[in-house]
């Protein structure tokens, strides 16, 4: 798989807004089998059902996550090699790739909190943490009554104090964007492996729930 990992500005569109910024154009190349059971659709109707079996809801290092097929502008081949039962094509296409870039203001939903911070959700993306020192400065945590094992961070200012109750989507500046290497094994109840990982800030003035300001 050949990638074009220079990214273009987002989708191309003139006047983006902040969600759309999210969102970028990536030249890829790929060689794949084509399953029999495509055979019988448009040769490009079928190329792209196995591209977007191949690639969506992944996400590739260094790039993003993969949302959706763009276009396909080539496809080349066709062939059936000795022993395999299926055609191989090779296929020049854009995807569509979410990966945010340092500094940009995104607005998500609370997912859950406990001491640790914050994690947010964009609902197609869920490994968006705010770690506690980049809350709005003084927070403080209690236990929140309604979930066993979360809390309830609050601001504590001079005019008095505001939480994040959820209600709100919250405003946050990215500051890292990674991709962790698989880990060889996992301990128990450790969490679920994340191939990307979003971290943000909170503690700046027009951050956090929308609300507040």
């Amino acid at each position: 798989m050949d990638m074009d990992l220079k990214l273009r500005k987002p989708l191309g569109f003139k006047n983006s807004s902040e969600e759309e910024q999210m969102f970028y154009l990536s030249k890829i190349e790929h060689t794949l089998r084509l399953p029999p059971h495509l055979l019988s659709l448009p040769l490009d109707e079928a190329v792209k059902k196995e591209l977007e079996n191949i690639f969506l809801d992944k996400v590739i290092a260094d790039l993003g996550l993969c949302i959706s097929v763009y276009n396909i502008y080539e496809i080349e081949g066709g062939f059936i090699f000795p022993g395999e039962g299926a055609s191989t094509y090779t296929a020049k296409f854009r995807l569509i790739i979410f990966r945010p870039f340092v500094g940009e203001i995104i607005a998500a939903k609370l997912k859950e909190s406990d001491s640790n911070g914050l994690r947010l959700s964009l609902g197609f993306f869920e490994d968006i943490y705010i770690p506690n020192h980049l809350l709005l400065s003084p927070s403080n945590c209690k236990p929140d009554p309604t979930k066993r094992y979360e809390v309830i961070w609050t601001w504590d200012f001079e005019e008095g104090k505001l939480d994040i109750d959820g209600n709100d989507e919250i405003k946050f500046r990215v500051i890292g964007v990674n991709y962790p290497s698989i880990p060889i094994e996992q301990t128990e109840g450790s969490k679920p492996f994340a191939p990307m990982v979003i971290t943000g800030s909170i503690d700046d003035d027009g951050l956090g729930p929308v609300s507040w300001w």
